[in-house]
């Protein structure tokens, strides 16, 4: 449960002349890479930050998530909440920070699972108390048992609780009998609190803005996901099955030591493109056909988020080459508009404009593009956003309208780039030889001082590149 200054990872690509050097400085083998984790002191001035933006007089909660079970005795494998992972680095079950700015015996406070000798023999090792102080820079730690009990004591004399109201259950029973036993000492000088509201404002706009070390992680959950994808389109053949497609996906993440995917994969041959969130990756791969493969690994609590369609057998056909083209063009426009100070929306609004022109051209479409557009005529064959935040959670915090108005970019934003069309079979409207085809292209892209970068540069991308990686593979 440490939290090291440096997580090791393989290092199989050697891409910056030589990893080994690196490694060997931290005292690791050659080939093992040395990436930068998240300091307890930037887990210090997240919190720091995040007080200074609370309310005078207000206290902050803030609940682990629980463990899931999965069937029986047996859980799902655990994830922090993002937020709690945010502010704390601690990634344990059974906890809740308190954030108490001005409080002379601690700031923050962790209320988290007193040391189990007999558990850890179990599960593994745990913080405990001292760990929590010692590891985790708490300023007091106690047991979760205690929470209930010592929270009257810590909201008397706060004016606002901060924490999310309505999201959990236990805790929002837990804070209203904290107050109501408070209401009941008023004539002994109790003062409970008067205003209830979330934390989402202020740490939503912080984690939207990364720092170097987060970034770096990012660079790693992307690094290996295009490992991953590359492995994908290498290996595929005609007659596989998307699920194999799949474990490919997983034994390239794993064998860089990213045991997991920031989100279910999508492996969806020809047809099932068209099914936006398709997941159950058990059909057969067909001749002729394109898969979509949707996959990213998560490192360090980041996400990685990354698409490419690729034709089954190796070659595009011309229409799908013709449709594939259409997306990408709509993807490089709205990259192109990716940098500090542009409005949020206009890389969506760049890729639609490129979207109906070819749709129109290529006869999916009947009409006058500007009016097609106001019309929303496109929406058949596009009818989500361009791309969206990512970083700890895949479809990340953070608004995109402020005061009414699309946000402006800034440097350290990372967001997807993801224009796609589908052609439902059903589409009776359109020419059989679109029909069935579903094509999306995602990159993970930075914002720059000066303009973007995109993340996921080096996974292959045109129908030139794809054609002949597969090839190679062959």
């Amino acid at each position: 449960m440490q939290n090291p200054s440096y997580h090791v990872v393989e290092d199989a690509v050697n891409n910056n002349g030589g990893s080994g050097s690196a490694a060997e400085a931290h005292g690791m083998p050659a080939g093992m890479l040395c990436v930068p984790m998240i300091t307890p002191g930037e887990y210090k001035q997240r919190r720091k930050t995040l007080m200074q933006g609370m309310k005078k007089n207000a206290i902050a909660l803030l609940a682990s998530a629980p463990s899931v079970a999965r069937s029986r005795d047996v859980e799902y494998p655990y994830r922090q909440d993002s937020d709690f992972h945010y502010l704390t680095g601690f990634d344990e079950p059974e906890a809740m920070a308190v954030f108490a700015p001005g409080r002379k015996e601690g700031e923050f406070i962790l209320f988290c699972r007193k040391f189990d000798e007999t558990k850890a023999v179990w599960t593994g090792k745990h913080a405990g108390l001292e760990g929590a102080k010692e590891q985790f820079a708490a300023g007091e730690a106690f047991p979760i048992e205690d929470f209930a009990a010592t929270l009257p004591t810590l909201l008397d004399g706060k004016r606002v609780v901060n924490y999310p109201v309505g999201v959990n259950t236990e805790l929002d029973r837990q804070v209203m009998a904290a107050v109501n036993a408070l209401r009941g000492k008023i004539r002994t000088g109790a003062k409970p609190p008067e205003e209830f509201t979330a934390l989402d404002r202020v740490l939503h706009e912080m984690r939207l803005l990364k720092s170097r070390d987060e970034i770096a992680l990012m660079r790693k959950a992307v690094e290996v996901s295009i490992h991953a994808h590359k492995r994908a389109m290498a290996v595929c053949r005609p007659g596989m099955f998307e699920y194999q497609i799949e474990a490919e996906l997983s034994h390239e993440c794993m064998r860089h030591g990213l045991r997991h995917a920031a989100y279910p994969s999508i492996v969806a041959g020809g047809r099932n493109a068209c099914v936006l969130h398709y997941t159950e990756n058990a059909d057969l791969l067909r001749d002729g056909d394109l898969l979509l493969i949707d996959a990213g690994a998560e490192f360090g609590s980041y996400a990685a988020d990354i698409t490419r369609t690729f034709p089954v057998n190796g070659r595009y056909s011309e229409p799908q080459r013709l449709l594939y083209e259409l997306v990408l063009d709509a993807q490089l426009a709205a990259i192109e508009k990716i940098r500090p100070g542009n409005a949020w929306i206009e890389p969506h609004d760049a890729a639609v404009r490129v979207l109906v022109r070819g749709l129109v051209k290529l006869g999916l479409l009947q009409g006058r593009v500007r009016k097609l557009i106001k019309d929303e005529a496109y929406k058949p064959f596009f009818m989500h956003r361009t791309g969206h935040w990512i970083g700890m959670d895949v479809h990340d915090v953070g608004d995109y309208k402020v005061d009414e108005k699309w946000r402006k970019l800034e440097p350290g934003m990372v967001l997807t780039v993801e224009p796609g069309l589908y052609v439902p079979p059903t589409c009776m409207e359109a020419d059989p030889k679109w029909r069935g085809m579903g094509i999306r292209i995602e990159d993970d892209v930075l914002v720059t001082p000066k303009g973007c970068e995109v993340l996921s540069a080096a996974l292959p991308k045109t129908v030139a590149e794809i054609e002949a990686f597969m090839e190679a593979g062959r």
